[in-house]
């Protein structure tokens, strides 16, 4: 395929493409090598059925040791920041946007005027860092933080926390590991690597391409564009579960485009008004997205329910035993209900 901007194809062909290009087509062979071809993972607790960081990967590798994650993590082959997982040789990239100046936005100029404004708690933090790190957020005190009308209803917590956040993504600390589910901040010079200086536009338009790429195809103006070097042919019939976060699914508009697949997560809907369920997953099967499940994981009896199955107009049942039962490896359940 040719063209800089990628190419116009049709819903068929992006299906296939857009599948082959997150490997949910079984072609994925590693941890690494899947999130450094994906781009990155997002972070969320929500564990129904696992935190989507583990469960996106899943989808793709089946029944994987997910504490290699973790490992990649510590080793630092794989880092946080604001709130995704980035493969280490994408951090030049990473680092040319937390150098980017603030932007018009009413958030960016909150940022900026809160980052002045309570610059004897930044001062603080970063001293106890360089001195005591790394630390979990609850080792730090906060009577640094000074008040005003303005910002006196959050306290003092919420403005620690919001220091570490707009300190963490604007490059001066990093997570250097976890306890637990918390993360340990330090200083961000001991935590990445040393590494090139990229211009902005040019991260930019790295970035950009990287996106597109793991992508492989792009809604524009209505038109689905495929990126040059997409990949095409048929997908085979492979049945998985994708995270509400998936890239797959993950902009509703584009999925509505490729599959006529409707899809929003019902959490925070009233149960009586929920169309399906309360965290629902697409059934992927090949290059098509044929229904949802609701799987919950009870941890303490170590069993996957299965709340509930819906497949989409005109789409054909097929059995669900096989990612079911990957499902539950990967999870350690003892049993499944359905």
């Amino acid at each position: 395929m040719g063209g800089a901007n990628g190419v116009e194809v049709t819903q068929e062909e992006a299906r296939r493409i857009a599948v082959r290009a997150q490997l949910l087509d079984g072609s994925a062979t590693g941890v690494l090598d899947t999130v450094r071809h994906l781009g990155f993972l997002q972070i969320d607790p929500i564990s129904t059925v696992a935190p989507p960081q583990y469960l996106v990967l899943w989808s793709r590798l089946g029944p994987y040791d997910r504490t290699e994650l973790d490992r990649l993590l510590l080793q630092r082959m794989l880092y946080e920041w604001d709130a995704f997982i980035w493969p280490r040789e994408d951090l030049p990239l990473i680092q040319a946007r937390m150098r980017e100046r603030w932007g018009p936005r009413k958030r960016d100029q909150w940022a900026r005027g809160f980052l002045q404004e309570q610059s004897a708690l930044r001062r603080y933090v970063l001293r106890e860092l360089k001195e005591r790190g790394p630390l979990p957020s609850r080792a730090l005190e906060h009577t640094e933080a000074r008040f005003n009308e303005r910002t006196v209803w959050w306290g003092t917590r919420a403005q620690l926390m919001w220091m570490l956040e707009l300190l963490h993504q604007r490059g001066r600390i990093a997570v250097a590991g976890r306890e637990g589910t918390h993360r340990l901040w330090d200083l961000a010079e001991r935590v990445y690597p040393k590494s090139e200086t990229v211009p902005a536009a040019a991260a930019r338009r790295a970035r950009a391409d990287k996106r597109f790429r793991s992508l492989g195809v792009k809604l524009e103006r209505g038109r689905l564009l495929a990126h040059p070097d997409a990949d095409s042919r048929a997908v085979g019939n492979r049945v998985t579960f994708l995270s509400p976060f998936d890239r797959l699914v993950h902009d509703r508009a584009r999925a509505e485009a490729i599959w006529g697949f409707y899809y929003r997560l019902e959490m925070y809907v009233p149960k009586a008004k929920r169309e399906y369920g309360y965290y629902v997953l697409p059934i992927l099967r090949g290059d098509d997205i044929v229904g949802r499940i609701e799987p919950v994981f009870d941890r303490k009896t170590r069993t996957l329910r299965v709340e509930g199955v819906w497949w989409e107009p005109g789409k054909k049942e097929v059995s669900l035993d096989k990612p079911l039962r990957s499902l539950a490896a990967f999870l350690g359940a003892d049993s499944i209900t359905t």
